[in-house]
Parts: C-alpha cells; structure tokens; sequence
C-alpha cells in the first residue's frame, strides 16, 4: 500500500507517494511531475490537468484557474476584485457572501463554488495516483499556506470529501518542507538548537518560515507571510513595463484584448526566467493583436529596478519571521529557499542581506511540500513503520471565545489560542449555567490576518439541558485546536451532585479525579465563575480529610451544535458530492464514446488497407466492391453526420461493418490455422501408430483403424479444399479438423491408459500375471 501527500498550488500540483522503498513523485498522462491546477468545462466534458491548460484558450470563460486564491474567501474582498479582474471566467456574490463562477456547460448554464471546483481537482489528481499505483486511494495529507483561516480550512477539507479523499492531516507549506529536510538531515550539532530559515516563494505568495531542529523533532517557531506576493507579481512588473511600451510603439492596448494578455503574460514570464540566468533578454510576439509583431528588450538592472518595491516588501516578511522568533539572524544556522518563484537573482541576494549567510537551495523547488505531506501521511499512518521524529507546528493568528457573557479568556492577552500556539492543543472551560448557552470563535486580533477576511469564525450551541435543581450547575466545555489548525468545540458535559448515603467519599473522589484529570491541565476561570480546578482541589481536600460526604458527582453529556459563518452545510455538501459523481459519470460516457468513434474511424482506415492487400485473395470482386463502398460511406459519415453522435451509433456502424468483413476475414485466418490443425492431426497418427507396439493385438488393431479413417478423412477433405478458390468459405475448416483430432485422442488415449494402469493388489490373480507377462 501506498500513502499520499498532495501540494496544490496555483499553477500546478504535485502528488507524491510513500512506498517501502522510499518517496516517489508521481507522473501524469503526459509523464510530467508537475499537473496543471486547471478545470476546463468543454462542449461535451470537463477536461482537468494538463488537457484543461491545452484546452484553455478554446474554452477561455469556461475555464477555471487559480482557484486557491478564491477557496474561503469573500466575493467583497479587495483581495479577491483584484484577482477576479484577472481571470476571464464571470463571478457573481452568493447568498452567504461567497463566490459563485457561472459558464455554459453542455448547452446549460451551470453555477459552481470555489469548493466545487477545487473538489473536482483533487478528484483528477486522485484518479492519476490510482491509475499509477494500480490500487484505490483515501489516506492523505494535503499542503496549504500557513495563513489559511479557519473557512479556508474547512473548504479544503469539504473538497477533499466530495472528491472521496480523507485527508489525515492540512499541513502547512512551509512545515511540510522542513520536515521533509530535517527528518534526513543527521549532522546537527548535539550541542544545541538548529535554527533554519525556510522561504517559500510560491506563484502568487511567500511564506517565511523559522524551523528548530533537534535530534528525533522539530519545532516550529515562527510563520509569516504576504499573501500577494510571489512570482506572478515579478511577472506583472514586465506585463506593465511592455503593456505601456507597445501602446506608445505600436499603438496597441493589449488590456482591452483577453488572448492577448495572456499571451503577453505568458511571455513576461519566459522572459523573468531568461533573465535569472543572463543580464539582458529580448522578447518577441507574433502577432499579439491587429495582426501586429511586437519586439521588446530589456535588462536585468531595469528589471530589478521595477521591482524594488517587491523586494522591499519581501524584506519585512522576512525581518517579521526573525522578531516572531525571537532570534537574531547570526542565529540561522541556514536559509532554505523553495517555491517557484525563487530563483531570481536579486531576492537571493536580499535573502543573503538579512540572513547573513547565502541561501541553501538542497531541496527541490518544486517537490519539497508534497513530498513532506507524504512523509507526514506514512507517519500518521498505521501502514508504514517510520522512524520516530516529532512534528510540532503552530497557528499563525490568535483565537478568542466569547458568550453571551463577555469574552472568555486566560492571562493578560485576552485570548483563548494566542499566536503561535501549538497544533493540535485542548483547552477546557467550566460555567455555571442553567440552560441552553451559546459560544462564539472569532479571530483576537484583526490585524494578524489577512486583508479582507471577517474576523467571525464559527457559533457553537451547547444545549439543551435542564440542571435537575432548578438553578446553575456547573457545565464543561472541552475547546479544541486540531491537527488541521480548524477550531471547535469537541464536547460539553455537565456535573450535578445528587444525595446518595451509600457512597463513600473515596468513590466521590474518584468519580471527580476520573472526571478533572481531563481538565486540570488546562481548565480556567470563564466569566469570572470558579473554575474545575478550584473545584478538584476542594474535593481533594474534603478527601484528604478522611469527610465522609452524602453526595455523588454525576457527569452528564451535553449536545453541541455547530454554524460556520460562510461554511457549508451538511445538505450542501452532499448536494456537491451528487453532482460530482453525475459530471464524473458524463466525463466518463463521452471518454468512451470518443473511444467508440477512434475504434470506428481506425477500423475503417484498417479495413480498407487490408483489403485490397492482405485479405485481397480472400474476397470475391464482389465482396471488396459492397466492402469498399460501406467503408467510404461510413468515413463520410464519421466526418459529416456522425461527428458528434452517441456510443451505441458508432457501436452499430462497427457491427454492420465487421458482418461484412469478418467471413473474408475468418477465410485468410483459418488459411494459417487450418495448416497448423492439419499439422497436429497427422503428429497425432504418427504418434499413436508408433504406440501400439506393446499392447495387445485386438487394442492394436482398433487405434491402427482410428488412426486410418483419421488420415483418409483428412486427405479427402484437405483434396476438396485445394481444390476451391480461396475467396469461398472452406470446406474443411480448422475447427473440423481440431474435432476429428479431439476424437481421435480420446479412443486411443482412453485404450492406452488402460493398458498401462498398474495391476489391482485386490484383483491380482494368474490371468493378470499372464496377461502382463504376454504384453
């Protein structure tokens, strides 16, 4: 069996896979290690991956990319304008203030969510990985950027549901590089901390991130981030920098023309890659728009002057991972710089600035996150044994809870999970409450997150449930922090005392132990109501006291509900998983209709070639003229009327061809294997006459006749059939002459066996001691 770990960027995606032997990245159809993140909605199918980038400039409104920068997000987002104005599909604001993408899909207008689409994405990279590893799979885990909230998280995971994957874990991009470069490294120092710096430069993002390594774990210290910031960014300084060259030499705005920016784009990008390996670049476009070639030129100095304002941006992303941290630069033992839009000379200069030391590029740019979400997904995994080596990430923003009450919060920072707690951590609060309540999650402080994002999180109910004296009992709220960095609330229970002169204040005690050895850790005081670890203590001491008591502590389980603000429901998520599989069931019909209509088509061209070559001997002038004529009218009909028809019409023009052609063609195959039976038979005779030497002369006589009528038969029938044209159905067929040799082998075999069975103990007497002596 095999684990996966999944990297979706913008661009493209990469699957990697643990085996026994190690860590393979997978290809795709196209034998590439890196799939486009492209969903195409064509005429007939959706056409995803490496087809939906080849088919993206026919389709261009129905195509769907950078769908990451969309998933969770608001459509009133600043943010998300920006993008949307880049991208050609039309958009519209949801119900709950999401995005909505509209197209035509088979003659229909279609409505999808960035969830949608990101769930058939990762439906596709599920197929390849099934296909390549021969096996089904589910087990996963998945690369995302560290400043995903809490809905982005959640959209992912409801993605990866609709697509039937069960992911085990959302791994930070930045946390799955540096396991994948720690848990190998065996050189650190024994004397302390190794702190390394990993930069991850994506398409349309950096991430910064400080990593400590010890021997057995790692740990992460600190994650920042600029979420528009990243190697389109470098391109689009080049995109401007020509758009306002060509207008003032050509006269031409390529903004007003969709094909043409993102041909120019396309270009600007090339050009960004000549330039990290050479001071100066040209660029040329054929016929960019009005019929009209563009040239440009430009050097690396002009380049990097465009870009300083990036740069300076990239430097405080990079200065903030420091101060989070808490280290100065001398203390990075090394900088690790991935991504793919690392690999321009000037930020690994800056990099090298503020550092103080040249970034290290071990690891492959491209496969390093998806490679660590594998290595995770084997750790977490009861398939794999893998050494022990310790995980620990943190959350980038600070999570408060609040009630009806006020908030809830512990010390003197006023949240409940402050920046840069550990992944996954409980905390658990106590209340004194007589009925129904409800909790709110929210983000602390606004100015951690990224713009646009509504600091509101989720709502939890805890309730209903009736306190059996009429007044407020103490009720248990367990918080939890998962391993995928999402919020909620796991369970509720509320304890009641109730008189009972039967127990003992040692089963009091232990009742409340079992109870608060949960809690202790981490219980605190909510809305200024003692906490259970005040309430352990008392008991404890009640205990200690040797006090016998007439109460019994009852823990009772509380129901809890949960809404996401902008999240979907349990309707609408299986809603999405019914119309995945319908437009799976759809890709998959057209699949085989196109496989129909190529059998057809190479049929037809097969068929007409052999005609009038190989089967040529076999056919009456007749048959080739009435074969010839259907094959020419079935190609017309392929290229006119049945260019776009159902499966079961190609599969019945290819059935009214194969009756015509399948006698001539059964004649020139039973020619070769009428040869071969005739072969066969004779060996048989030779064989069977060779063997009658030692048994008696009645059983002789019998397979020498057999033996006999087979070869007169054989040589009748082989005489009449030698003596017809071969474009006539044979007399003899091969399957009459492999029936006579069947026969032929029972009587004699049947005879033989016989005769050389041993003698019966049971039986043995003096005739069977004759009769052996005279055989």
């Amino acid at each position: 069996m095999s684990v996966v770990g999944f990297d979706i960027g913008n661009e493209n995606c990469v699957i990697a896979v643990v085996k026994q032997r190690g860590i393979d990245v997978l290809l795709n159809d196209e034998s590439n290690r890196e799939t486009p993140a492209v969903v195409c909605f064509g005429e007939k199918q959706r056409f995803m991956g490496s087809a939906g980038a080849a088919s993206a400039m026919m389709n261009l409104k129905s195509t769907i990319s950078q769908v990451k920068r969309l998933i969770g997000r608001k459509f009133s987002d600043v943010v998300v304008q920006n993008e949307l104005q880049k991208l050609p599909f039309e958009t519209s604001e949801g119900l709950d203030g999401g995005i909505l993408i509209h197209l035509t899909y088979r003659g229909e207008s279609h409505t999808f969510t960035p969830v949608q689409i990101l769930a058939m994405l990762f439906a596709h990279l599920k197929e390849i990985t099934e296909k390549r590893l021969e096996m089904p799979i589910s087990d996963c885990v998945i690369g995302i950027p560290s400043y995903f909230t809490d809905l982005q998280r959640r959209a992912y995971l409801n993605a990866a549901t609709i697509a039937g994957l069960k992911p085990l874990r959302l791994m930070h991009d930045c946390t799955a590089t540096a396991l994948s470069f720690g848990i190998y490294k065996t050189d650190f120092p024994s004397s302390g901390p190794t702190y390394v710096a990993f930069v991850d430069i994506g398409h349309c993002d950096t991430q910064v991130s400080i990593a400590l390594f010890e021997a057995g774990h790692m740990r992460i210290l600190s994650h920042t981030f600029d979420i528009s910031l990243g190697g389109r960014d470098f391109d689009e300084v080049l995109f401007t920098y020509f758009a306002s060259k060509f207008k003032e030499q050509y006269g031409i705005d390529v903004y007003s023309n969709i094909k043409a920016c993102i041909r120019l784009r396309v270009a600007c990008e090339k050009l960004k890659k000549v330039l990290s390996a050479n001071p100066e670049a040209p660029l040329n476009i054929e016929c960019l728009m009005e019929e009209k070639d563009v040239k440009g030129f430009i050097k690396r100095e002009e380049f990097e002057k465009l870009a300083s304002g990036l740069l300076d941006r990239m430097s405080i992303t990079c200065n903030k991972a420091l101060a989070d941290a808490g280290l100065a630069a001398e203390k990075i033992h090394s900088v690790e710089l991935v991504g793919s839009g690392s690999r321009i000379p000037a930020i690994t200069r800056l990099l090298a600035s503020i550092f103080r030391r040249e970034p290290s590029r071990k690891l492959n740019a491209s496969e390093c996150v998806a490679r660590g979400c594998a290595l995770q997904c084997a750790m977490l995994s009861p398939v794999f044994r893998v050494r022990e080596y310790e995980v620990q990430d943190i959350i980038p923003f600070s999570i408060g809870f609040s009630s009806e009450e006020g908030s809830i919060c512990t010390g003197s920072n006023g949240v409940l999970f402050p920046r840069r707690q550990p992944i996954p951590s409980l905390k658990v609060l106590s209340f004194q409450r007589s009925y129904l309540f409800h909790l709110e999650a929210f983000y602390a402080n606004p100015h951690e997150l990224p713009p646009g994002v509504p600091p509101k999180i989720s709502c939890f109910t805890i309730g209903p449930f009736h306190s059996s004296h009429g007044e407020k009992a103490r009720v248990k709220v367990k918080v939890q922090l998962n391993l995928h960095g999402i919020v909620g609330v796991e369970s509720a229970w509320l304890i009641e005392d109730h008189v009972d002169d039967t127990v003992t204040s040692s089963n009091i005690h232990s009742n409340i132990d079992k109870m608060d050895a949960e809690c202790a850790a981490s219980d605190m005081v909510a809305n200024g109501v003692e906490d259970s670890a005040r309430a352990q203590s008392k008991s404890s001491h009640a205990s200690a006291e040797g006090i016998r008591s007439d109460k019994v502590t009852r823990r009772l389980e509380i129901p809890v509900s949960e809404s996401i603000y902008g999240g979907m429901t349990e309707a609408e998520l299986s809603d999405a998983q019914e119309k995945e599989t319908q437009l799976a069931q759809q890709d998959r019909a057209m699949e085989q209709t196109k496989f129909k209509k190529n059998a057809l088509e190479s049929y037809v061209y097969d068929m007409r070639n052999k005609l009038f070559n190989t089967y040529r001997s076999f056919a009456s002038d007749h048959e080739r003229e009435g074969i010839s004529s259907s094959l020419q009218q079935t190609e017309e009909w392929l290229y006119e009327d049945g260019d776009d028809e159902t499966e079961s019409a190609y599969t019945s023009k290819l059935d009214d061809l194969k009756k015509l052609v399948d006698p001539i063609e059964n004649r020139y195959k039973d020619e070769a294997a009428r040869a071969q039976a005739r072969r066969d038979l004779l060996k048989s005779i030779v064989d069977y006459s060779k063997a009658v030497d030692s048994i008696p002369p009645k059983d002789r006589e019998t397979i020498i006749n057999e033996c006999n009528k087979a070869e007169k038969w054989l040589i009748e029938k082989s005489q009449q059939q030698d003596a017809m044209p071969k474009n006539m159905d044979p007399v003899l067929w091969s399957s009459d002459i492999q029936s006579r040799k069947e026969d032929l082998d029972t009587t004699c075999k049947h005879i033989l066996r016989s005769k050389a069975a041993p003698p019966n103990p049971e039986n043995s007497g003096p005739d069977q001691h004759d009769t052996s002596s005279h055989a």
